[in-house]
This record gives C-alpha cells, structure tokens and sequence, in this order.
C-alpha cells in the first residue's frame, strides 16, 4: 500500500498530477482542488490510496488524510468505486460532505454529478454512523455540529407527530440553554419541552 508520495510535481493536468519519488514519476489523480494546489518544478506531498484492479493499478492522490479516509469509506457504499469516491470529494470538501450524510441531506449529495436520490439515500443510511464515529475517533468536531444535531432531532420528533415549527422551537432552546450533547439527550430534553406546552 501506498500511503503517501513526496517529490518534485513534474507535470499537472486537468485530472492527475505526475510527481517524481526516487527518479520514478508517479501518476497520481487528484481532484480539481488538490491539483489547483500544485505547481511544476514544486515539491509536492500528497496522501495516497492505491486502488487495485485486475487490469490496472490507480493511485489517488489528497491533500489531507481526513479526505484520503472519507474516499476509502465512501467505497464501502455498494455502487461507489474510486472515480465517483473522488467525483464526491471534488464537489464536496470534508467537512460538508459528513454535514450532508450525518444530517441525511439528499439535495447536497444529488450535487454530485453521478448520485442519484437512491444512491443518495443509501450514502446517509450506511455512512451516517461511520463519519460520526471516525469523527469521534479524530479531530473533527464538524460533524456533531448543532446544526447536524439539529437537524437530526427536529426530524425525529417530526418523526413522532410534532408541527415542525414547535418541534424546532423546543430543539433550538435546549441547544441553546445547553441541554445536551447527544443526540438521545437533546431529544429527551426537546420531548420535556414539549411535553410541557401540551
């Protein structure tokens, strides 16, 4: 497995970059982003996947290991490979794309040229729990953004027969007095709320 290559960018285009290791030019894809980065005749590192198949070997190159590691779990999805894990992470940095799966946000993903709503629902559905846990294990907070947490509650308790409006409301005030961190205690919270107005 190749985790990482560092040396002088000999060429970049449109998709892949080519970057020389020990007088050996690597071939690496990249997204748009990453290769905006780069510059020829530049030392250049860049995280790597390895991706192997009966009739070639690709290497994927990112500028981080948070994307490198999104792009590994996005292909344990059924129907993703590593040219739509990539198509995902050019139209979505990181910290959206956890947003959009944690939060089940169907528009965002459908962004991607490639996913469809089933796919999209899919993504959610197999993910959600994954990039909530590889972000507890990290240093990304992102994902247990209110908002993401917000999100998820006020659907819940749509979910249970609440008007949305009020279900927001009770959401946003235990948020907000900082009622709880999780989504199981802001939902307890929010149901007190509400059991209270009734």
């Amino acid at each position: 497995m190749i985790s990482s290559v560092r040396g002088e960018v000999l060429s970049v285009s449109l998709d892949h970059v080519v970057v020389e290791v020990g007088g050996v030019g690597f071939a690496v894809q990249a997204t748009p982003a990453t290769l905006a980065t780069l510059r020829r005749g530049e030392e250049a590192q860049l995280h790597t996947a390895l991706v192997v198949r009966e009739d070639s070997l690709t290497l994927f190159g990112f500028a981080d290991a948070d994307a490198r590691e999104l792009f590994g779990l996005l292909q344990t999805v059924s129907g993703i490979g590593p040219r739509l894990a990539l198509a995902t992470l050019a139209v979505l940095d990181p910290d959206k794309l956890r947003a959009a799966l944690v939060e089940g946000n169907i528009t965002v993903l459908t962004s991607v040229p490639g996913i469809g709503r089933k796919g999209a629902e899919r993504l959610t559905l197999e993910l959600r729990d994954k990039v909530t846990a590889l972000a507890g294990a990290g240093d990304t907070p992102a994902v247990t953004a209110p908002g993401a947490l917000r999100a998820e509650v006020v659907e819940a308790l749509a979910g249970l027969g609440f008007p949305a409006k009020q279900a927001e409301q009770a959401v946003d005030k235990v948020i907000a007095d900082g009622d709880g961190h999780t989504t199981a205690s802001v939902l307890r919270a929010a149901l007190a709320t509400l059991g209270r107005k009734r």
